[in-house]
C-alpha cells in the first residue's frame, strides 16, 4: 500500500508524543527529525547504491530496530547515528545533535528503553524507497509540517528557525525565475534557519538551482542540512556563523554574489552589530543602520550579495518602509538607485517568532536605473485563521503572485506607484502602503432623509451593481422608485432570497456556471487518465488551477480566486492523496479495497469503510479511492433505495414503540407499573404481562402489553429486514470493486468523485455570493423601513395607552 500523506503525518506526530512531557518542542524535534533522517537515507540507500548519502554498516536504521528491547540501547542509537556521520562529511555536526541516551529528556532504565523502542517502532513500517521517484516529495512535505507544528509549539523565541511555506512559495514566485534556467544558478538565504524558503527558490526553477545558505545556530543549521537532503539536495552549501559579523561566502576579501536572494531575517536585531569589524563595503553609498536595529543591515547586505542583474526577495517589518533618520536615508538612497522593485503588505500574525505585520521586499537589479515606479499591493486582508496564527490560502497566494507578475492595478488592492510621487514632499520617500494605497472598505452611510421620508437611498442599490450586472432585471424585479434618488421594496423583506433564487437569471447564471467548470473539468480528462508514476503532481494542480482561473475570469460575479480555493482545498484535503495512491499503485490496484490497518505503535487504527459479517467473524475494509457511496451511486441506486426504506421503516417502528410508551405510561396509564428507571423494555413488557394475566385477563393493562410487545416484535423484523439488506449490499458493493475496468475505476475517480466535487464547489461559492447580496439587502430594509415619523407615531401611541392605563388606576399625569 502507497504511504499517504495523512497516515505519514500522523506516523510522525505520534513519534513526538513519545516525548512530549520530557522535554519541549524546540528539543524533541531534534529526536523525530533526525530518526526521520535516518530512515529516509537508509531506505534510500537500499534503492539506490550511488545516493547521495552513504549508509556504512551499523550506521542504518536496520541498526536501530535490532537495539530495541536492549538495555544499552540509548548508548549504541548514539553510536550508530555517529557512525552515520562520519561516513558522511556533511553530516558531521548534524545528526549528532540529539543524545538519545540522556535520561533527562528520555529518561531512565527501562522507561528509556521503552520510549526509544516505541520512538523507533513509529517510523520502522514506513517506506521511503519511492519517496522522490514518485514525482512528489511526500517525505519533504512531512518534515514541512513538523516543522510547522514544532515552530507552533515552540513559543515566540523558538519558532524563528521556519517560514510559512505559504509565504515562502508566494517569495519565490515573486522571483520570477524563467522556465530554462540551468542548475547551475545561485540561490542565497543569508539566515536561512531550516532552510525551508531555500528550498521553495529552488523548486519554483524546473532544473533546481545551486544553494547557498547561513545560519547561525548551530542545531538550525542541522536543521537545514537534513532539509536539504531530504529534499534532494544533498549538496547544498549551509554554512554556520553570523552572517553579518562572519559571512561565510567570499571571493577573497569581498562578499560573494548571487543571482537569486532570499531571506526572512530576525525582525529588529538590536545586536547586530556586535563584533562586526569588517562591514565588506555593504554600506558604502547608503551610510551605517542604527545600531540598535539590524533591518537595514541584514537588507543592504542582500544588496551587495546580489549580481548586477540579480533579484532578491527579503520579509521585514513594516517600520522599514517609514522610519526616518539613518533608515530613512539608506531607504531614499535604495528608491534613487531603482533596486526596489516591489512592496507587498502581508497579513499580521503570520510569523512564529513574532505577531506584528510584515512586508516583502522584492529587489531586482536588473536594468534599476530606468525603474519609474514601485508596485505595491496591500496584502493584508487576505488569511485564514489556523490556530493561534494567521495563514495565507492558496487563493490569497496566487492573487500576490499574479497581481504582481502580471502588475495588474486593482482599487484598494494594488498599484503602480511612480517614483516621482514618492519623491513628493509630502511622501519625502516614505513607503508606508496606506499613503499610496487606501485598502478601508467603503463606509456604510445612513441617509437621514431616509429615516424621515422612507426608501432606501439608490446609492446603497447602486454599491451592488455586480450583481444587478450578473442579473439585468433584478433590480427592478426587487424595487420600485419611491422617488428621486430613494426605492422601495416590490416584495416582501422575507421573500428576497426566493426572489433571486426562484428568477431565471439566478437559474441561468447556475446552469451556466455548472457548464463551464464542467467544461474545463472534461478538458482535462485526457491529463487526469494519465496518470502514472512518472506525473509530477504539482506540475498537475499547477496546470489545473491556472485553466480553472482562465475559465472564471470573464464570468460574471464569481470570484474566480473563490472557485480556485475549492480546487485547492480539495486539492489539499483529498485528491493529492488519491493522486499519489494512483501514481504509486496504479489505477487497478489503488481501487482495490484493503483490509484496515491497526497499528497501536504508530497510533493507527483505521475506521473501516465496509464491514462485512459480524463479531469476531467480521472482515473490516478500507478503501482508499473510490467510497462505497460511488459504487452506490453508479450500479446499485435501486437497492441502495430499498435499503432506506427498509431503515426508514425500522425507524418507524421505533417511533411507533416511542409513542406507544408515552401516552400509555403516565402515573395513571396502563404500562405505568411496568415502567423501571423510567423505560420499558421488551423483556419488561413480557414479565409483566404474565403477572397481569393471573391479575385480570381482560384488564387494560394486558390489552396495552400485548399491543407494546406486537409493536416490539414489528420493530425487531423491520430492524432485522433492514441490516440484511444493507449487509447484503455491502456484500453486492466489495464484490463489484473486483469487477471494475480501469476505465470504469477512471470514471468514478475522475467524474463522480473529483468532477463532482468541482461542481459542488462552484456551486456553493455562488450561494455564498447569493447570501451576501440577501444580508445586505436584508439590513437596508430592516434599517429604513420605519420613518422618523412611524417611530413618532408608535411612541405616541404607547405614551397613551401608558396614560390611560394609569388613569384606570386614578393616577393623573400633568
Amino acid at each position: 500500500m502507497a504511504l499517504k500523506k495523512s497516515d505519514l503525518y500522523s506516523s510522525l506526530w505520534a513519534g513526538a508524543d513519545q516525548l512530549r512531557g520530557g522535554m519541549d518542542a524546540s528539543q524533541y524535534k531534534d529526536y523525530v527529525l533526525t530518526l526521520l533522517f535516518v530512515k529516509y537515507v537508509s531506505d534510500k540507500a537500499k534503492a539506490d547504491r550511488y545516493a547521495d548519502i552513504t549508509v556504512p554498516p551499523g550506521g542504518g536504521f536496520d541498526d536501530l530496530v535490532r537495539l530495541k528491547g536492549q538495555a544499552d540501547i540509548g548508548e549504541k542509537t548514539n553510536i550508530a547515528i555517529r557512525r552515520l556521520a562520519d561516513a558522511n562529511s556533511t553530516l558531521q555536526g548534524v545528526i549528532t545533535n540529539a543524545d538519545f541516551d540522556d535520561p533527562d529528556k528520555l529518561g531512565k532504565g527501562k522507561e528509556l528503553v521503552d520510549r526509544l523502542g516505541r520512538l523507533i517502532s513509529i517510523f520502522q513500517d514506513l517506506d521511503f524507497t519511492g519517496s522522490r521517484a514518485e514525482g512528489d516529495d511526500l517525505l519533504g512535505d512531512a518534515y514541512e509540517y513538523l516543522m510547522r507544528n514544532f515552530a507552533t509549539q515552540s513559543g515566540k523565541s523558538k519558532g524563528q528557525f521556519y517560514t510559512p511555506a505559504e509565504v515562502s512559495r508566494v517569495m519565490a514566485a515573486l522571483l520570477e525565475i524563467p522556465a530554462d534556467t540551468p542548475r547551475g544558478t545561485t540561490a542565497y538565504d543569508p539566515t536561512c534557519g531550516s532552510g525551508s524558503l531555500l528550498l521553495k527558490v529552488a523548486d519554483a526553477s524546473p532544473n533546481g538551482l545551486t544553494l547557498y545558505g547561513q545560519e547561525k545556530d548551530t542545531t538550525t543549521r542541522a536543521l537545514a542540512v537534513m532539509n536539504m537532503a531530504l529534499h534532494g539536495y544533498a549538496t547544498a552549501t549551509i554554512a554556520r556563523g553570523d552572517t553579518l559579523t562572519d559571512p561565510q561566502f567570499l571571493v577573497g576579501t569581498h562578499l560573494m554574489r548571487f543571482d537569486y536572494l532570499v531571506a526572512n531575517p530576525p525582525f529588529s536585531l538590536k545586536s547586530w552589530s556586535n563584533g562586526l569589524e569588517n562591514d565588506y563595503d555593504r554600506f558604502t553609498g547608503y551610510g551605517w543602520p542604527p545600531e540598535k536595529n539590524g533591518d537595514y543591515a541584514f537588507l543592504l547586505h542582500m544588496v551587495k550579495s546580489l549580481k548586477d542583474t540579480g533579484r532578491g526577495a527579503v520579509i521585514l517589518p513594516h517600520g522599514v518602509l517609514f522610519r526616518g533618520n539613518s533608515e530613512a536615508r539608506i531607504r531614499t538612497e535604495l528608491i534613487k538607485r531603482g533596486y526596489i522593485k516591489g512592496i507587498i503588505g502581508l497579513p499580521a500574525n503570520l510569523f512564529f517568532g513574532t505577531g506584528i505585520p510584515a512586508c516583502i521586499i522584492v529587489l531586482d537589479k536588473h536594468n534599476a536605473q530606468a525603474r519609474t515606479g514601485i508596485f505595491m499591493i496591500d496584502a493584508s486582508k487576505g488569511f485564514m485563521k489556523d490556530g493561534p496564527k494567521n495563514r495565507l490560502r492558496p487563493r490569497d497566494m496566487h492573487q500576490i503572485i499574479e497581481t504582481f507578475t502580471h502588475q495588474i492595478e486593482i482599487p484598494r488592492y494594488s498599484r503602480m506607484v511612480p517614483t516621482a510621487e514618492i519623491a513628493e514632499e509630502r511622501n519625502d520617500y516614505n513607503l508606508n502602503i496606506p499613503r499610496y494605497i487606501d485598502s478601508s472598505e467603503p463606509e456604510d452611510i445612513q441617509d437621514l432623509q431616509a429615516h424621515i421620508s422612507g426608501g432606501i437611498p439608490s446609492r446603497d442599490l447602486d454599491a451592488l451593481q455586480p450583481y444587478w450586472g450578473a442579473f439585468p432585471t433584478l433590480r427592478s424585479t426587487l424595487f420600485r422608485p419611491l422617488r428621486e434618488g430613494y426605492a422601495e421594496l416590490r416584495v416582501d423583506k422575507h421573500d428576497i432570497s426566493a426572489t433571486i433564487t426562484g428568477s431565471d437569471e439566478y437559474q441561468a447564471l447556475v446552469a451556466e456556471s455548472t457548464d463551464a467548470v464542467q467544461a474545463w473539468w472534461w478538458s482535462h480528462e485526457t491529463l487526469l487518465k494519465a496518470i502514472t508514476q512518472n506525473t509530477k503532481p504539482a506540475d498537475l494542480i499547477a496546470e489545473l488551477g491556472d485553466t480553472l482561473l482562465d475559465a472564471f475570469r470573464p464570468r460574471p460575479l464569481i470570484d474566480e480566486y473563490g472557485v480556485y480555493e475549492q480546487l485547492m482545498e480539495y486539492w489539499n484535503s483529498v485528491m493529492h492523496d488519491d493522486v499519489a495512491l494512483i501514481m504509486s499503485m496504479g489505477w487497478d490496484d489503488a481501487a482495490t479495497p484493503r483490509q484496515t490497518i491497526i497499528n497501536k505503535a504508530r497510533g493507527l487504527a483505521e475506521t473501516p469503510d465496509l464491514v462485512i459479517g459480524s463479531g469476531r467473524k467480521a472482515t473490516r475494509w478500507k478503501t482508499d479511492l473510490i467510497p462505497p457511496a460511488l459504487i452506490v451511486g453508479r450500479y446499485f441506486p435501486e437497492e441502495q433505495a430499498k435499503v432506506d426504506q427498509l431503515d426508514a421503516d425500522a425507524e418507524a417502528a421505533s417511533q411507533a414503540v416511542e409513542e406507544f410508551i408515552e401516552e400509555n405510561s403516565g402515573e395513571d396509564g396502563p404500562l405505568a407499573d411496568t415502567m423501571e428507571d423510567d423505560r420499558i423494555t421488551k423483556a419488561l413488557a413480557t414479565k409483566r404481562l404474565k403477572v397481569a394475566k393471573i391479575e385480570d385477563r381482560h384488564s387494560d393493562e394486558v390489552k396495552a402489553l400485548s399491543e407494546l410487545i406486537k409493536l416490539y416484535g414489528k420493530e425487531t423484523v423491520a430492524k432485522s429486514e433492514a441490516k440484511d439488506a444493507r449487509a447484503e449490499l455491502d456484500q453486492t458493493v466489495l464484490d463489484q470493486y473486483r469487477k471494475l475496468t480501469t476505465a470504469e475505476i477512471q470514471g468514478l475517480v475522475i467524474d463522480d468523485k473529483w468532477g463532482r466535487r468541482m461542481t459542488d464547489g462552484v456551486n456553493a461559492e455562488l450561494s455564498a455570493l447569493i447570501q451576501k447580496l440577501v444580508a445586505r439587502l436584508g439590513v437596508l430594509a430592516e434599517r429604513y423601513e420605519k420613518t422618523v415619523g412611524d417611530l413618532d407615531a408608535e411612541i405616541a401611541a404607547l405614551s397613551a395607552d401608558v396614560t390611560g392605563n394609569l388613569a384606570a388606576m386614578g393616577i393623573e399625569i400633568k
